[in-house]
């Protein structure tokens, strides 16, 4: 009797909700390599990446040319350009991000794709919770973080942890360096709350993009929008990894409601 299911969408409607929590992508045993193919379900496999090729591709593109760009997301771009990129995304097509793409076109085009979501990366019915986290400090704010991201759809949490991941790298290039030759390297100058300021509002938005009141945000939500992405870019390993100890009370939930998930989840691992 155990259970053989690949997708959510062929699981009976009682089957128990703790295997959404349980889709979290551990971030030491994801794959790049992984081939994802064309299968639009929600995978249960919990070592699967469900990322935008967009958000993928824009993010290796600048982790490879752009991380000693000075002012990166700062600068202008060309409009015709990005808008030409985004239409080829749009339309399906298999989109080569190389080295002749401007660096400042690809970071716009990120920009406007977590800009214009239908819903934001950070759910709107989420963002009062994430912005109260910024009263609060030290243990108790990255603990209820955590919590957080928990409730995140899988593929807004994949994709989160994808672009936290990225805009980590780039602030470790922020500051100058010397290479192996002795050259001083140039930094980008993109410090983590200098990102924070730049991606917070299109990460966190409280109304959709063109509604009333989208844009006027007050102060203290926009100063607390910046702290928790500031939280997010710095802890986002530690927030992103599952202990072992909320491991082991789901799956002891588990046995006590859906004991047949066990047997499918162990087969999987």
């Amino acid at each position: 009797g155990a259970m053989s299911v690949d997708s959510i969408t062929d699981l009976s409607d009682n089957a128990s909700k703790l295997l959404e929590a349980l889709q979290l992508s551990h971030p030491h045993e994801l794959d790049p390599r992984r081939s994802l193919g064309k299968k639009k379900m929600l995978s249960l496999n919990p070592i699967t990446r469900q990322v935008p090729r967009i958000v993928e591709r824009c993010c290796k593109h600048l982790e490879t040319h752009g991380l000693q760009t000075v002012g990166i997301f700062r600068v202008g771009s060309s409009k015709k350009r990005v808008q030409q990129l985004r239409e080829e995304f749009d339309q399906g097509l298999d989109v080569y991000l190389d080295e002749h793409q401007s660096v400042h076109d690809v970071a716009a085009l990120l920009k406007e794709f977590l800009r214009d979501m239908p819903d934001s990366l950070i759910p709107r019915e989420l963002y009062a919770p994430f912005l109260s986290t910024a009263s609060m400090e030290g243990p108790a704010q990255l603990a209820t973080l955590q919590l957080l991201l928990f409730l995140l759809p899988p593929c807004h949490s994949d994709t989160l942890h994808r672009l936290l991941r990225f805009l980590g790298e780039v602030a470790r290039h922020a500051e100058g360096s010397r290479g192996p030759d002795g050259r001083e390297v140039p930094g980008n100058k993109m410090t983590v709350s200098n990102l924070a300021t730049i991606f917070g509002p299109n990460i966190l938005q409280k109304e959709k993009p063109g509604e009333k009141d989208a844009g006027a945000l007050n102060f203290e939500d926009s100063a607390a929008i910046i702290l928790v992405l500031q939280r997010l870019i710095e802890h986002h390993q530690t927030l992103f990894t599952v202990s072992p100890e909320m491991q082991r009370h789901i799956l002891r939930r588990l046995f006590q409601t859906d004991p047949d998930v066990i047997d499918y989840l162990l087969r999987r691992k």
